[in-house]
Parts: structure tokens; C-alpha cells; sequence
């Protein structure tokens, strides 16, 4: 691949036109979804807590049944039933409940910021956290987590064996907060920006732009300076006058001035339509509303 197929790939490092991945969920409308599921590891450490949480649990089971079997209150054959039931509740019934009512997520869950959703994207039911955990019983309690973990590992979404069953996956609700790539106008551009003349460019040299200063930073110097010339070559014919700096500020430059007028007339606009605003939605007359 090219130095200038790379400047022209979108921001966040896909092409236009790519296939939908794992990370992309398509709904009904052809819309794909920018989704992340989480990783092996997320999973692994929120089913750690999860873990932790049901043993003690499940401790606190069996000293209260032993308590009471030591007082004689139970007799032995009633202490195994209770043990029995103990042990269903806290590795069945309490996880499958957690996430039917909170809707996917756990306290693991809540620490590694992840939730279960249905392949679709959809909140899980019932029976899909039935599902899960039953068969986590075999998968997590029976292997240690064996099972599931090399489950996990064989597909891309880190699907255990019950979302395989269950239709299910883990997803990462915790995005990074998106970074502006919105620069000023450079300081030996203030007083050119204030007379600059700079017309509508073409929609996908604009783009190419923005992309070209959003990505700057992570490209070569040789990369940077020659991608810069190429575009500050087809940028001067829309700016006048010219100023006398390295391509790559007069790019900065031409971007910042073209957002910040837009932006001007933009917010003229809405003022525009504000006054106006009580006269498009008055009625006349002094007519009613009802």
C-alpha cells in the first residue's frame, strides 16, 4: 500500500468501502454499528470477580448449614439437601438472576465495563442467561474455566461455549472519549487569516485535508513533507493571497479559516431563523390553539 492510499484512509485506520468486521454490527437498516466486543482478558478478569464473589457466597452457605448441623438443629441427610441447594443457588440461580435484572452485566461485569447482549445487539432474556448458566456450570465450576477459555480463544468475539448456545456475547461498553482533531489558525497565519480569500474547495479535497492533519503526527517527516506539498499544490488555486510558509501550516491554516467562517455563517443562520421563528410558528389573528 502507497504513502498516499494510507493519508487517504479514514481516521480511524478503515478504508471506505470495507467489509464490515467483527467489530461492526449491521442492523435492519444496513447500518453498521461501530461495536467493540470485549477481549479475552476483560472477560477473563470480570468471570475472575464473578467467581470470587460466588465462592464466598457459597462459603457463607455452608458455615451457616454447618452451624446449624453442629447445634443439632439439622440432622445430617437435611444438611446435604441444603448443601445441595446452596451450591445450585450460588453458581445457577444468583448469576442467572444478576443478569436477567440488571440486563447482562454482573459486578465482573460492571469492573471490566462490559454487558451481554444477544448477537443482534439486543438486551438478553431469560432464557438466554438460563442458558449461560447452566452451561457455565460444565465450562466455568466443572473445568475452572478451562473450557471456556479455550472457547474463547477459537473465535473472534471471545464467545464462551453458553453464548455460542445462547446466541450471546460480551460487549465493551466502554469507549474512549473521541479526540478533536480541530486545529487553530498557527500564529504567523493570524493576520493573513483576517483578508484571506479562500473559496469552496471540492468536497474530497477538503476531506483529504482534514485527514492529511488529523494523521500528521503518527506519519514520517518524509511522508509528511511530501504529502503536504502534493496537497498544498492542489489547495492554492481556491486561496489568495498566498502566504509565504511551509505547506503543511498553510494547510493548518486554509482548514482552520474555511471551519471558522462556516461556522460564522452557520450560527448567522440560526439567528436568522430564530427571528424568525415566532412568525412561522404564531398563528394569526390572535387564533386559538388547541
Amino acid at each position: 500500500m502507497t504513502d498516499e492510499a494510507v493519508a487517504l484512509r479514514g481516521a480511524n485506520g478503515t478504508g471506505l468501502g470495507s467489509a464490515p468486521s467483527d467489530d461492526e454490527l449491521l442492523v435492519g437498516e444496513a447500518v453498521a454499528l461501530d461495536v467493540r466486543p470485549a477481549g479475552f482478558i476483560l472477560r477473563a478478569g470480570g468471570a475472575a470477580i464473578d467467581f470470587v464473589i460466588s465462592a464466598a457466597l457459597l462459603i457463607v452457605l455452608f458455615l451457616g448449614i454447618g452451624g446449624l448441623g453442629s447445634t443439632g438443629q439439622v440432622d445430617e441427610a437435611l444438611g446435604a439437601a441444603l448443601s445441595v441447594i446452596a451450591l445450585v443457588v450460588c453458581i445457577v440461580i444468583v448469576p442467572t438472576a444478576v443478569e436477567v435484572l440488571t440486563k447482562g452485566r454482573s459486578v465482573g461485569k460492571l469492573a471490566v465495563g462490559a454487558r451481554i447482549v444477544r448477537d443482534d445487539g439486543g438486551a438478553i432474556s431469560i432464557r438466554h442467561s438460563v442458558i449461560r448458566g447452566l452451561t457455565g456450570v460444565l465450562e466455568i465450576f466443572f473445568t475452572l474455566g478451562g473450557l471456556a477459555a479455550v472457547t474463547a480463544l477459537l473465535n473472534g468475539r471471545s464467545k464462551r461455549l453458553g453464548d455460542l448456545l445462547a446466541g450471546t456475547y460480551s460487549q465493551h461498553e466502554r469507549v474512549p472519549e473521541p479526540r478533536s482533531h480541530a486545529l487553530g489558525v498557527p500564529v504567523m497565519l493570524q493576520a493573513w487569516a483576517q483578508v484571506a480569500d479562500v473559496a469552496r474547495m471540492p468536497d474530497r479535497l477538503g476531506q483529504r485535508v482534514t485527514q492529511f492533519l488529523a494523521q500528521a503526527p503518527q506519519m514520517s517527516d518524509a511522508t509528511r513533507q511530501r504529502l503536504a506539498v502534493e496537497l498544498a499544490t492542489e489547495v492554492r488555486p481556491f486561496v489568495s493571497p498566498l502566504p509565504a510558509v511551509h505547506p503543511a501550516l498553510f494547510l493548518a491554516g486554509v482548514a482552520a479559516v474555511r471551519r471558522d467562517r462556516e461556522y460564522a455563517a452557520l450560527m448567522l443562520e440560526k439567528q436568522r431563523l430564530d427571528r424568525l421563528d415566532p412568525l412561522l410558528q404564531g398563528l394569526p389573528h390572535g387564533f386559538p390553539r388547541r
